[in-house]
């Protein structure tokens, strides 16, 4: 019997099952973005924004520095006062100072920590706050540019031996009042170079724990 010269087609090879499905789904599966990525910009981010702000505050100081430089003349304006003590006394005692705003004698035994403050503050607080060395800073309504160089100079120091305190005393309009322990700078308008001088010649150096 004669062999048929026709050949045998080869049946195609079976794919595997799901090829074609995984490859359309890594075709279109975004690609994700390394974490790592991410890290390293957050890091970037958080460095640039520390050293602006380092950079921010080394520009205030110097400005500070140059306003007080110049204000040393203005150091004869200051009031000095006799010491009126710095027994600590119960809260609520009733304390009749010599000087408005006090800048020494008896006061309660909690002070105001350095910051700027919108509200008021009691005298025999601060006067404790005088004592260890902060300048508090008497302000009502002064032009929003002094304002904002109050806010800027309370924020520049805040060390509790030798930080800024400013609060508000309503009654003083755009006057503002400096003081230290037994020492009172008034203006009748916040003068930098004046005002700078006098936080400069006297911060850090209450009675209790001079640290300048």
């Amino acid at each position: 019997m004669a062999k048929s010269s026709r050949k045998r087609k080869k049946a195609p090879a079976k794919q595997p099952k799901n090829v074609s499905s995984k490859r359309s789904a890594e075709e279109t599966k975004p690609t994700s973005f390394p974490t790592r990525y991410v890290i390293y910009g957050i890091a970037v981010l958080a460095l640039a924004g520390a050293g602006y702000g380092f950079f921010a505050a080394q520009q205030e100081e110097g400005a500070f520095e140059a306003f007080a430089a110049a204000g040393q003349s203005e150091l004869k304006r200051v009031e000095t006062f006799p010491n009126e003590g710095r027994t600590h006394v119960p809260a609520g005692t009733q304390i009749n100072y010599g000087t408005n705003p006090p800048t020494s004698g008896p006061h309660f035994i909690h002070w105001v920590n350095p910051g700027f403050y919108e509200t008021s503050k009691g005298r025999s607080n601060l006067v404790h706050s005088l004592e260890h060395g902060m300048i508090v800073i008497y302000y009502d309504q002064p032009s929003a540019e002094d304002l904002e160089t109050l806010k800027r100079w309370t924020a520049l120091f805040p060390g509790p031996w030798s930080g800024i305190v400013s609060v508000r005393r309503a009654g003083l309009g755009e006057k503002v009042i400096l003081t230290a322990w037994r020492r009172i700078l008034r203006l009748d308008r916040l003068e930098t170079e004046a005002a700078a001088a006098f936080i400069d010649a006297y911060r850090g150096r209450g009675p209790e724990n001079p640290v300048r």
